[in-house]
């Protein structure tokens, strides 16, 4: 099973130096995989291409890019240069987004997103496997008068989706590799969230899907005062209904108490309940609420698992 790792440097006086020495100290540590998120700050595909070509062998992903305010032409061109600069060690996320950041940062009208995703996904698809496109939907257009391919990234781009709801999860078995689930918690994962998407992977003739965990979580004695931590750091997302929804379907009442949150034992046993529930890899997100000493603590076990 591999384990990884999100990356998100506390107060750096330079984001990419930083995620840099902490993908070198991830990789020393023995984790397989480092992932960036994306809001409105630092490029993720280009700030993992930069950390793929720093760290030999650690593979390196995006989690996740929102389908508002992107278009297939522009992320399948940041997706396959990640892929050629890393050497096909890039795994490219995307999301839904949510109504604030997308109505609030783009001004666009958070409608239909399942539909926009869908058809994302589709000249997405085109662009990463063929390196053209000719796509003409209700929401987007994609098509390619001159070629599209990136050079040294014929392999293609593997592509997750942060699917967590019955449609989302159902475009994704059909038209995606995997998904990116977060704080979905092993229940909602095993009776929820891995048969949906099986399911429509199946019907449509696909590969099993890599279902990629992303899990808060921290190895520490502190467990009070980091959870306090994590119930204020979680809190945005018990105002977003999808999370909402993977929270309670995960039977939690606060988005903190999906957390793993706990000595080495007791991550331990979390993590082989996620693997239980169908997870093919684990990423750990919020390593670092604890500070630095409980971070390494937190990947030296995660490194041991991985190996």
């Amino acid at each position: 099973m591999t384990v990884g790792v999100a990356l998100n440097p506390l107060t750096p006086a330079n984001q990419i130096d930083a995620s840099v020495e902490l993908a070198k100290e991830a990789a020393a540590a023995g984790l397989r995989s480092a992932w960036f998120g994306q809001t409105f700050g630092a490029d993720s595909p280009q700030l993992a291409a930069i950390v793929g070509r720093e760290v030999p062998g650690l593979h390196v992903g995006t989690s996740a890019i929102p389908v508002f305010g992107r278009h297939p032409l522009i992320v399948s061109s940041q997706a396959q240069t990640a892929q050629a600069a890393t050497h096909g060690r890039y795994h490219l996320g995307l999301a839904l987004g949510t109504k604030l950041l997308t109505e609030g940062g783009f001004g666009l009208p958070f409608e239909r997103p399942v539909a926009r995703l869908r058809e994302f996904l589709t000249a997405l698809r085109q662009l990463t496997e063929t390196g053209n496109a000719d796509f003409h939907g209700e929401l987007l257009t994609a098509a390619t008068p001159i070629p599209a391919r990136v050079p040294g990234a014929e392999s293609g781009v593997p592509v997750l989706v942060a699917a967590m709801g019955p449609k989302a999860l159902r475009a994704s078995g059909e038209l995606a590799d995997g998904i990116l689930p977060y704080l979905a918690g092993p229940r909602a994962l095993a009776e929820h969230i891995v048969p949906a998407v099986t399911k429509a992977a199946e019907a449509a003739g696909r590969p099993a899907p890599r279902i990629v965990a992303l899990v808060h979580g921290v190895v520490t004695d502190d467990v009070d005062a980091v959870r306090a931590t994590a119930t204020e750091n979680l809190a945005f997302y018990e105002q977003v209904p999808s999370y909402a929804r993977v929270i309670e379907l995960s039977g939690a009442q606060r988005a903190s108490d999906v957390a793993v949150i706990g000595n080495e034992e007791t991550v331990a046993a979390e993590v082989q309940r996620y693997r239980d529930a169908g997870a093919s890899e684990v990423v750990f997100a919020g390593t670092e609420m604890a500070g630095d000493a409980d971070r390494r603590r937190t990947w030296k076990l995660l490194g041991e698992l991985a190996g």
